[in-house]
């Protein structure tokens, strides 16, 4: 599943009272503000912001635990350990006074897929319009036509006009019907578990 940039947190969950507990400690944003900067390990910010490393591991356990920093890259120190490199992880906090369960969360987990599926329809839009400009048989037809008037006149006539398909719509209508068929599915087992 793609990484979501948004933390969403509900003011009865218990995780919001931690959360809460995390961003308004002195320590913590201290941190916080030092990782918008770079990111580092946990002696190096213990140094430069001269604190106690058990304290910084401490509040360093407490926002991964938020989910406001992560930590996934690492190097072996020169004593063989493995030393974390910390970073933000970079989530927009979005507390709602109830939780939001049902279709309103589900059309928000595939908005970017919904918005992903226009972009893509635009650009096959615009190529097939940009390859429709100049067609090759234009040419061939205006050889034809100044070579024998008369015999363009009538293959003209009785030439069948063919359009091509509109293969941008196609692929809008096909994206937007299997984001809703996903939506529906997801529906119907959340309701299937309660």
């Amino acid at each position: 599943m793609a990484k979501s940039n948004f933390l969403l947190v509900n003011l009865n969950e218990p995780k919001t009272k931690k959360l809460a507990e995390t961003i308004t400690s002195e320590t913590s944003r201290k941190i916080l503000n030092h990782l918008a900067e770079k990111e580092d390990t946990e002696a190096n910010i213990a140094k430069l912001l001269d604190l106690p490393i058990s304290t910084v591991h401490y509040h360093l356990q407490k926002l991964q635990e938020a989910n406001l920093i992560s930590a996934e890259e690492f190097h072996y120190s020169q004593k063989g350990r493995e030393m974390l490199h910390y970073k933000l992880a970079n989530k927009y906090i979005i507390i709602a006074p109830k939780a939001i369960s049902g279709l309103k969360e589900k059309l928000k987990g595939i908005l970017p897929a919904a918005l992903a599926a226009l972009g893509i329809s635009a650009v096959i839009k615009f190529m097939q319009s940009a390859s429709q400009a100049v067609p090759a048989m234009e040419t061939a037809e205006s050889l034809v036509a100044d070579a024998a008037p008369e015999m363009a006149m009538k293959i003209a006539e009785e030439a069948p006009i063919i359009q091509q398909p509109d293969i941008a719509l196609w692929f809008l209508i096909g994206s937007m019907a299997a984001l809703v068929i996903y939506v529906l599915v997801e529906l119907i087992k959340e309701k299937v578990k309660k």
